[in-house]
């Protein structure tokens, strides 16, 4: 927590963290990327049945069904409309976990205290709202299963240091300040082929990868599952990743997304890194938020 600190770095009130690492020049760079203006979603389609990775699924219900006399008004059959009932952390809803998700020792990103969170109110500090502006930067996907010459990796394998450079070597690109990193473990392909499985077992990157992350100054991490191994092979720590990303690095982290079909994509063009973009919703106060992030070629 210490060795890997940002706190300060950007002011004693700062809570955009890491992603201050995306700056204009940075933004130009990214544009600069795209060469066929091929874009593709890296958000998995919304889980809506029961799962035992997904004890929560997404609920939509319909509002407004265009009934006959099911309102009022010479428009009242002219529309139909929904409500979602999201709660998007977990392990299958891709989301975006804003600072104030995790604390150590009872504080946050930058040391503000846990009790800036409250039931009532939600985050008064740290929370998605600083990320309104979208993002708008390089994306890079480290395509673990490609490297090791696998359809996907088995859950609880571990992600270390060694294959993040190895990877690096592989695809001819270099993971630079104010990028979002994006750890590809093939888990919707086993998912999809295998059907659901208890998320105890999970494989993702140990514990050594922060160091790592916090070295090439990473602004974002992103994968297809939580990021950590599971199990992560540290006493008492169940994810020492996003401990160390979300409090230490102020790093925020895009959980869940689907890499399947930006695998695909980039291992069809040799290309590595594309222009990212991604916006979370504008609600005051929330933890985090549901995310659709796009690459585009």
């Amino acid at each position: 927590m210490k060795e890997l600190s940002n706190w300060g770095r950007w002011g004693k009130d700062d809570q955009m963290g890491a992603a201050n690492l995306i700056t204009q020049a940075k933004r130009k760079e990214a544009v600069r990327l795209v060469k066929d203006g091929f874009s593709v979603s890296m958000a998995r389609n919304a889980e809506t049945v029961q799962a035992v990775d997904n004890p929560e699924p997404i609920v939509r219900a319909s509002v407004g069904t265009g009934t006959p006399g099911a309102g009022s008004g010479p428009s009242a059959e002219a529309f139909v409309s929904d409500s979602l009932f999201i709660a998007y952390h977990g392990l299958v809803h891709t989301h975006m976990d804003s600072l104030c998700h995790f604390f150590y020792k009872g504080q946050m990103y930058n040391g503000y205290s846990r009790d800036e969170y409250t039931a009532e109110h939600g985050a008064a500090k740290n929370g998605i709202l600083n990320w309104k502006n979208g993002f708008v930067t390089r994306g890079v996907l480290v395509d673990i299963p490609r490297l090791k010459g696998v359809e996907y990796l088995e859950p609880g394998t571990r992600i270390y240091p060694e294959d993040l450079d190895a990877w690096e070597k592989k695809a001819h690109v270099k993971v630079s300040s104010g990028d979002v990193v994006l750890i590809r473990t093939g888990r919707w392909a086993r998912r999809d082929a295998k059907g659901a499985w208890p998320p105890s077992e999970l494989a993702g990157l140990y514990i050594t990868c922060a160091k790592w992350l916090h070295s090439r100054d990473v602004a974002v991490l992103g994968g297809d599952d939580a990021q950590d191994v599971m199990p992560s092979g540290v006493a008492g720590v169940a994810q020492p990743i996003h401990e160390l990303v979300l409090i230490a690095m102020g790093m925020p982290i895009f959980d869940n997304c689907d890499l399947e079909q930006v695998s695909k994509e980039a291992a069809k063009r040799n290309r590595w890194e594309f222009l990212l973009t991604a916006s979370p919703a504008a609600v005051p106060n929330a933890t985090g938020s549901v995310l659709n992030p796009i690459a585009t070629f």
